[in-house]
Order: C-alpha cells, then sequence, then structure tokens
C-alpha cells in the first residue's frame, strides 16, 4: 500500500522535483528501508522519467545497498564500484572481489533494460594470472593498508601462512589471509603459486616452530649458517628428522634444519593441542614482555588484538584480527561488567561506549587470566599484566573506566572462530 502511493507519487513529479523527493526521502529511515530493499522498483521508477543524472544517482543507491550486504566490512572484503552516465549508457568502473556481488549488481541493471558497459574488475584477474594464491617465506611478513612500504601496517602473517592472491601492483600482491583479512605485502615475503602447487604445499606434512625464537640452519649444528630466523607459530616443510633435527622445505625450495626441541610435527601438535582455559593462560603469560607494534601479529611484535590473535592461533583457533571484529565472535559475558562471570581466556574490549549520537567503538581487547586479584594479560607499551582490582599493586583505572565486555569464545561455535582441527 505505501509503495503503491510512492509510485504514484513519483510518477506525477518532474524530473527536478522527483529528484528532491527521493534523496531528500532517504533521510527517513522507513522510507530508506522500503526502497533499499526494492531497489529493482526505485530503477523502474527512475527510468521512467528518462534522466541520466536521476538513474546515475539512483543505481549508486542500488549499489550501496549491495555493498551493505555483501561487503560491510572493507577490511575483508572488496566492493568499490563507481557509476557514471554517457549519453544514453551507464558506465561501470572499480573492482570487487565478490562475484556474487557483482552479479547482483549487473542483474538489477539488466532487468530493466538499461544500456551499460562495465569496466569493473572481478578480482583477482589477469594482473596475478594463474598465481592466485601465496605462502609466506619469511619468518614474519608484513602487511601493509596500501601497496608502498611507507603505508601503515595492517597486519601480519608467520613464516608458511598461506594466502589467497587477489591482485598486484608494482612489487607488491594484494592478499587475503586466513582470518580474510585484505592488504598489501612486498613480492620479497612471499611465494606465489598456482592452485596444483598452493594444493601440495597444504597437503604435505608440516613442523611448527613452538618457541618464541629460533633459527633455521644449513646445517645440523647451531654454529652452522643461519639459513632464516623463526618465530612462534612459523611453519616450514617436513623432509626428514634424525635425534636432533628436523630436514625442513621452504615454500621458495630453500631446505634447512630446525631444533626438534623447539619444534614439533604439526599434525602432532594440532592432535595434542587442548584448547582449555589453563592452556590459554599458558600461552599468554608466555608472551609477557613481547613489545607492542601496532599491526603487529608476531614474536617481534603486537598490538592488543595481533596477541590474543596469537594466543589463540597456537592453541588451535583462527580468530578475527581486529578488536572490533573479535567483539563479535564468540558468546557474551559479563553483561553486568562485573567481572563476576569471567573465566580464564575470556577476551575483555574496552573502548568508547555508546551514546544517544554515537554508537560504541572498541579500541582494546585482552585476555582474562581467570584468578581472585581480577587481573587479565594484554599488549599496552608491552604485553603484560595488569587489574580490575582497585587494592591490587596492577590496578589499571584507566581500562576499568572503559570496559565495555567480555565474550567468550571457548566451547563455542561460531563461523568467526575457526578451529584448525575442522
Amino acid at each position: 500500500m505505501i509503495l503503491s502511493k510512492i509510485k504514484q507519487l513519483i510518477l506525477a513529479m518532474n524530473y527536478l522535483t522527483l529528484k528532491i523527493v527521493i534523496f531528500s526521502a532517504l533521510k527517513y529511515k522507513r522510507l530508506m528501508k522500503l526502497l533499499k530493499h526494492n531497489y529493482l522498483l526505485l530503477l523502474a521508477l527512475l527510468i521512467s522519467c528518462n534522466s541520466n543524472t536521476i538513474l546515475e544517482s539512483g543505481l549508486e543507491s542500488v549499489s550501496e545497498s549491495i555493498e551493505s550486504k555483501y561487503a560491510p566490512d572493507k577490511r575483508v572484503a572488496i566492493y568499490a564500484i563507481d557509476i557514471d552516465s554517457s549519453e544514453d549508457k551507464i558506465l561501470l568502473f572499480g573492482e570487487t572481489d565478490s562475484k556474487v556481488a557483482y552479479k547482483k549488481l549487473i542483474d538489477s541493471i539488466k532487468s530493466v533494460s538499461v544500456d551499460f558497459v562495465s569496466k569493473v574488475r572481478i578480482l583477482p584477474d589477469t594482473a596475478v594470472g594463474n598465481n592466485i594464491y601465496a605462502i609466506a617465506r619469511n619468518s614474519v611478513i608484513n602487511i601493509r593498508s596500501a601497496p608502498k612500504h611507507a603505508a601503515e601496517l595492517g597486519t601480519q602473517g608467520l613464516l608458511g601462512m598461506p594466502l589467497k592472491v587477489l591482485d598486484k601492483k608494482g612489487d607488491f600482491y594484494r592478499v587475503q589471509t586466513p582470518d580474510n583479512y585484505i592488504s598489501w605485502v612486498d613480492k620479497g615475503g612471499i611465494t606465489t603459486m598456482n592452485q596444483g602447487e598452493f594444493e601440495s604445499w597444504n597437503t604435505a606434512e608440516k613442523i611448527i616452530f613452538t618457541k618464541n625464537f629460533g633459527y633455521v640452519y644449513s646445517a645440523k649444528n647451531d654454529t652452522s649458517e643461519i639459513v632464516s630466523d623463526i618465530t612462534l607459530g612459523g611453519i616450514l616443510k617436513y623432509i626428514d628428522e634424525d635425534r636432533f633435527y628436523y630436514t625442513v622445505a621452504f615454500p621458495d625450495k630453500r631446505t634447512g634444519f630446525v631444533k626438534k626441541e623447539e619444534a614439533q610435527k604439526y599434525s602432532i601438535w594440532l592432535t595434542n593441542n587442548s584448547a582449555t582455559q589453563e592452556n590459554v593462560a599458558k600461552t599468554a603469560l608466555s608472551m609477557t614482555g613481547f613489545p607492542y607494534l601496532w599491526g603487529g601479529t608476531s614474536a617481534k611484535g603486537v598490538d592488543c588484538s595481533g596477541f590474543t590473535k596469537m594466543v589463540y592461533f597456537m592453541n588451535g583457533y583462527i580468530i578475527p584480527r581486529d578488536a572490533s571484529q573479535q567483539i563479535h565472535a564468540g558468546k557474551i559475558v559479563d553483561k553486568k561488567l562485573n567481572f563476576s562471570n569471567l573465566q580464564k581466556g575470556d577476551l575483555l574490549f574496552f573502548g568508547k561506549k555508546a551514546t544517544d549520537t554515537k554508537k560504541q567503538r572498541v579500541t582494546h581487547v585482552g585476555i582474562w587470566l581467570g584468578n581472585d586479584n581480577q587481573e587479565y594479560i594484554h599488549a599496552s607499551g608491552n604485553v603484560h599484566i595488569s587489574s580490575m582490582d582497585e587494592n591490587n599493586p596492577l590496578y589499571d583505572p584507566f581500562n576499568k573506566n572503559r570496559y565495555l565486555g567480555s565474550r567468550r569464545y571457548l566451547g563455542i561455535k561460531d563461523k568467526m572462530i575457526i578451529d584448525l582441527k575442522k
């Protein structure tokens, strides 16, 4: 009934009035929702007015609706499509990694018989060819927000990390990590592979490095030349072993030797890995003193969410990259914000609370240690223990005053929490 009245009203108006009414009305939530979920009707109405300017604006609204559904978080999905008009045609430019979202846009345009030309890139494309996968070849790779060395560090990858390759610009590749984070890495940090090579690497036996720091040696003694350093969580291909050393291979075919006391066969490590409250706390405490590094997720430096991510990875789970993503995973605990129901391993979130005009903003995360002293461990300056108890010498009034709540990951089934055993 409401849509029918809207249609009658719009069709009765001239082009200029139509443009003003539609985009003024979109400020009102109810009409916005109606048009957003009935964008084919909106397109049909716009086309009936025979105005390229209005049609272009209407298509942009349709595209924004598709983006909000298929790529709401630009950190883990790409949808950057621009719409222009030229004479009697609509022109599409940009890029996306979602074939589904692109098809939705094209189908919407075709359904109302609009002539268009698309120059949208569906990633990955010919820029990377058949090598649409990669493996990290250095102990730690720096993955940046833009294809240049001066760009902000977005995240890091560990030796042996599998990556999807989406794009290439100069000496940089746009890659997607196992937690779906999308950013740029320089070519020196990775070995690109086609599907066959990637599957061969993935199915091969591996070793995982379980100490904080170490080396891969060129011979079976620790006085030999160093092939590479290696850090906690680094993974290499297993070749052979003797009493003291694993023989390993890098994704770029280099070979070397790792002390057995510092690593395990990946399959055995994963089978024996038990993500209990105690083990999560133990892993977290083993990283005490790690330096803070914005964008860091390795023993060489961690930010707050990079720290929690590393702790859970070493307990067999891949979790979202950023604190603002991690707060949407797992089960809500401590609704009263008094710390009474928390268990070891729960994630505590901090930031700015919601107001009447602003949404909640998550800026920090830590791991509850579950003792009588209300202690938690987090990366701020470095990895260290703080407390919510004002009688504790480690009391942290700053974070207590901006505490937003907690989430439990252990024992919770959630598509955002990937169990490596499965």
